[in-house]
């Protein structure tokens, strides 16, 4: 699939790392270092503009490593990019840890997955099929 890409930033396109990678590791496009501290929320641009196919979405991810090594993760993930959306990429991160973070030019981010989605149509019924599971809720299926 091919996606229109603006890059404004100072960095290379998104890109896979490896063959079977699902994300492409997004960049911190900033002129001077973004300070994080603990428990605060920031915005922090990436200098990139898309222009998704009809049906797709962009799914924006925490790194699993700066998750686990620094508490930086995405706050409202994942985060979705509708494709519509023509503004420029921008990563809503928070700091879960209890030390300040400071997030450098060309620093990855976040990971952004391309999905397709679907629109439906309800249907009102007076009843749904059962299921194994039924109204089982959190923690239903046990454990182990």
């Amino acid at each position: 699939m091919q996606v229109n890409i603006i890059n404004n930033s100072k960095h290379p396109l998104p890109s896979y790392q490896t063959s079977n990678s699902a994300g492409m590791d997004l960049r911190a496009d900033i002129n001077e270092a973004m300070s994080i501290k603990p428990m605060q929320r920031i915005l922090v641009p990436t200098g990139l503009f898309m222009e998704l196919p009809t049906g797709y979405e962009a799914q924006i991810r925490p790194r699993s490593g700066l998750a686990f090594k620094n508490g930086i993760t995405v706050l409202n993930s994942p985060g979705t990019i509708d494709a519509d959306y023509r503004g420029e990429i921008k990563i809503l991160l928070i700091n879960l840890s209890d030390q300040e973070f400071i997030i450098q030019d060309g620093e990855r981010i976040a990971q952004m997955v391309i999905a397709k989605h679907e629109h439906i149509n309800w249907v009102h019924v007076s009843e749904l099929a059962s299921s194994q599971r039924a109204a089982g809720g959190f923690g239903s299926t046990g454990v182990k």
